[in-house]
Parts: C-alpha cells; sequence; structure tokens
C-alpha cells in the first residue's frame, strides 16, 4: 500500500487555512495538491480536529482486521459443510 503523502495533522492544517479565508489557488500550489485532493479531504475530514481524525483511523483499521476476520470464518465454515456434505 503507498504510503500517504500527508498526515492526517497535515491535512487538517491545510483544511484549516482555507476556513480562515486565504486563496484555495495559493493553498493548493504551496502544498502542491490538486484540487480534487482538497475536496476530497474536505469532504472526509470536514469539522474533525486531530483526535477525531486519529480516531477515525484507529476505527478503519479495526473494521478491516474484522472484515478479514470474517471472511475467514466464512471460508472455514464452507470448507467445513463441504467435508461433512460429502459422506
Amino acid at each position: 500500500m503507498r504510503k500517504a503523502r500527508f498526515t492526517d495533522e497535515q491535512i487538517i492544517g491545510i483544511l484549516k487555512e482555507a476556513d480562515q479565508g486565504k486563496k484555495l489557488e495559493d493553498i493548493f500550489r504551496v502544498n502542491k495538491i490538486s484540487n480534487a485532493t482538497f475536496y476530497k479531504w474536505r469532504r472526509k475530514f470536514r469539522g474533525m480536529d486531530v483526535p477525531d481524525a486519529k480516531k477515525m483511523r484507529e476505527l478503519e483499521a479495526e473494521n478491516a482486521k474484522m472484515k478479514k476476520l470474517i471472511a475467514n470464518l466464512s471460508l472455514d465454515n464452507m470448507v467445513l459443510k463441504d467435508a461433512l456434505g460429502k459422506k
């Protein structure tokens, strides 16, 4: 997986600059981001502070672990059903 170029703290800082009235074109140029990236960040991180963003990342990681666990258990269940059904 590709390592993110900006941390959550940096993204929230960039969004706060925009909220303070700094020109968006200047923000894009200084941080070397596209306007699509900015608006994607704004949609994802709007109204968040740094602790909120960290908690969201933790929950996303936990959710990914749970999805893997469910997939593995479903696979085990299918294998057991196939093994018992072939008698």
